[in-house]
């Protein structure tokens, strides 16, 4: 039987698991929002759709499982607001429906530890959006739903050295600010490996081993790159957008121990060292 991944929101992550994916022969089916992406998934072996837009039964009917990467808008899920009745409808065709979400779920923990059964806080709008979406695609009755909350996202094509090189790194220093990351091969393996052992209802902290100060991050990186360390500059008298300064809102170190006990995944960047080492040894091999 032919395997059948139906990803909204085909973003990075996604792209990442479906060459895992396609590599065991399975159809992939992405949507995205713009042409010129559409062609690049169609160059990567994906099936396009323009979504909003294109009529999705077709594929919703030949799907074996679902992926959601697309964000909460000011409407709530775009998935389910389009889509919700067609899925419900569908529930039990499903073999495993993965949800991206985000450790901002958990909220601030000045720094403390959190696992899958922290309750859910959120300080922020993105965080509270989340919760909400997660709720919302667990009301579905017999969806065979996964979340995984995936803390902040590295990989080829999103690193720090960029910045680095061109001088525009900081260090923007916060007292006992601590932030989990996590490299885009790891996302991809820990969503593969819940498919070949799906458990509907459960929730997974997607993050390596060694929660950090983004300071360090940086720093880290220059060291590798052998540049000056970037100027650090003090988080309350630091010019940042709202964006980036809600970033700092919410410190927390978040335990992944799941993914290995559950799933067996042994991360193959277990720390941020480990991640920007290969991350620079790609980079300079390309």
């Amino acid at each position: 039987m032919t395997h059948t991944l139906l990803s909204f929101g085909h973003g990075y992550s996604a792209r990442a698991l479906s060459r895992i994916l396609l590599a065991q022969d399975w159809r992939v089916i992405g949507t995205t929002r713009n042409e010129d992406k559409a062609v690049g998934l169609m160059n990567d072996g994906i099936e396009p759709r323009i979504w909003p837009g294109a009529d999705m039964a077709p594929a919703l009917n030949g799907a074996t499982h679902l992926l959601i990467s697309a964000a909460p808008d000011g409407a709530g899920d775009p998935v389910l607001a389009a889509l919700h009745d067609e899925i419900a409808a569908r529930a039990g065709q499903f073999e495993w429906v993965g949800y991206l979400s985000t450790t901002g779920v958990y909220g601030d923990h000045g720094g403390d530890w959190v696992d899958e059964t922290t309750p859910l806080t959120p300080s922020t709008k993105r965080g509270i959006a989340r919760v909400q979406a997660e709720s919302a695609w667990a009301t579905i009755p017999d969806l065979p739903l996964h979340i995984f909350r995936l803390a902040g996202i590295y990989g080829p094509g999103r690193g720090p050295f960029a910045k680095v090189r061109a001088g525009t790194a900081r260090r923007i220093i916060k007292t006992d600010q601590v932030f989990s990351r996590t490299h885009v091969a790891d996302i991809a393996r820990v969503l593969a490996a819940s498919i070949r052992n799906p458990n509907p209802g459960a929730a997974y902290n997607v993050c390596d081993n060694d929660p950090a100060a983004p300071q360090d991050v940086i720093g880290y990186a220059a060291d590798l790159l052998g540049l000056p360390l970037p100027p650090a500059e003090d988080f309350e008298t630091a010019e940042m957008s709202p964006m980036a300064r809600s970033f700092y809102a919410e410190s927390k170190k978040v335990r992944n121990d799941r993914i290995t006990n559950e799933l067996g995944v042994e991360l193959l960047y277990p720390d941020y060292r480990s991640g920007l080492k290969a991350l620079l040894a790609h980079e300079l091999s390309a």
